[in-house]
């Protein structure tokens, strides 16, 4: 019997008319993190986060990309990020086309998917604001509590890795996700088990191990962890289809994954059982949903990734996490875990059971406080 196929996720979205821009403003801020943050590439003590600012007939959306000062995470920098908006995407922001017809104008342009999201989401947003409905009302989801997730860099030693988790379970999150590199992983792991033999925990290697190191993360098995995610590079799709053939545990792909075809790729082949969505490495909210539409149909988990994102950006997770498919505890953390003071007005904070509310409100909810967005600008310019 020939199965039925399921309906897009995003056929309504994509008939959304794009509205008329009165003004288009690219805004850099720099915002202190609360303790650093390091990775098995690279350790950064700031966010700079490139914001945009759209203003329609009276309505303002933000929205924020996700991209580094640096190309330590990927290619794509807030510098490259601005020539892209500025000089081949937004001169295809044209009143009147649909977003359908906008992401094939999109098309045209190779890759900088970071780029791509965050005019689709800025456009996005400014329609839920002008329709006065919230986010996830107009990508079609009611509002659900969504669970929390703890997302801890390398630490200086297990004692004080320890402590953070220590502090995440008191909070109730409703899992915790530790980075590991080579050299720091398994005693690391062992560490937080043994102290914590229930908790639903994951490890992040960012793309540190090699498939000569299957024998050594198959010690991983011995801890009950819901995932081990990227252990290999980027590009090794088909390595990790191997490596999770040796491992019990499941892997998660998240570098890998940029497009729906790559997603569909790599679960034909067995490269992953879990699937981490950035909404902004993948190109915006659109692609985001089709993906988790594809692994809903697939049997592949699914869970939102951040990018230490600012409260605009953390709001989008937040409403995108409503969406179909998403099945497992994201990158969904308190602000106070990364930033003294925030630019918007309302910061993330957990429920008594760990569960996070949707903010309310038209758009993303939360309104960006002028003068903290001053103190914080390093850069800032007006495209349109």
């Amino acid at each position: 019997m020939t199965a039925v196929p399921r309906p897009s996720p995003t056929a309504h979205l994509e008939q959304l008319v794009v509205p008329a821009l009165d003004h288009v403003d690219l805004v850099t801020v720099r915002l202190p993190f609360v303790a650093p943050f390091g990775t098995s590439v690279h350790v950064w003590t700031v966010k700079d986060a490139m914001l945009m600012r759209l203003e329609s007939g009276g309505a303002t959306a933000w929205s924020e990309c996700v991209s580094d000062p640096d190309p330590f995470y990927s290619y794509e920098t807030n510098t490259t990020a601005r020539h892209i908006i500025a000089e081949f995407l937004l001169p295809l922001v044209e009143p009147g086309i649909t977003l359908g017809e906008l992401e094939t104008r999109f098309g045209h342009v190779r890759g900088h998917r970071m780029a791509k999201a965050t005019i689709e989401n800025a456009l996005l947003i400014l329609i839920a604001e002008q329709q006065g409905v919230p986010l996830h009302a107009l990508l079609g989801r009611p509002a659900v509590p969504i669970p929390s997730g703890l997302s801890i860099g390398l630490q200086d030693s297990p004692d004080a890795l320890l402590r953070i988790v220590d502090r995440a379970v008191e909070r109730k999150y409703h899992r915790v996700k530790m980075k590991i590199k080579q050299g720091q992983d398994v005693a690391w792991v062992r560490a937080v088990r043994d102290r914590f033999p229930g908790l639903p925990l994951m490890v992040d290697a960012n793309g540190d191990y090699t498939l000569d190191d299957a024998a050594h993360l198959a010690e991983l098995d011995a801890f009950d962890l819901t995932m081990v995610e990227q252990p290999l590079s980027y590009t090794d799709i088909i390595e990790h289809a191997t490596l999770q053939r040796s491992l019990k545990t499941p892997l998660c792909l998240d570098e890998s994954i940029h497009t729906l075809a790559d997603a569909a790729a790599a679960i034909s082949i067995g490269a992953c059982r879990i699937i981490n969505i950035k909404q902004g490495r993948v190109g915006g909210l659109l692609e985001s949903m089709r993906i988790a539409h594809h692994c809903a149909a697939h049997g592949v988990g699914v869970w939102s990734g951040g990018m230490d994102e600012t409260g605009i950006g953390r709001a989008v997770n937040i409403h995108l996490q409503t969406a179909e498919g998403f099945t497992i505890p994201g990158d969904t953390a308190e602000t106070a875990n990364y930033f003294h003071e925030d630019v918007i007005d309302t910061p993330v904070v957990l429920r008594a059971d760990g569960y996070i509310d949707v903010p309310p409100g038209p758009g993303i909810g939360p309104r960006v406080v002028a003068d903290r967005l001053l103190k914080r600008t390093i850069h800032a310019e007006r495209l349109r």
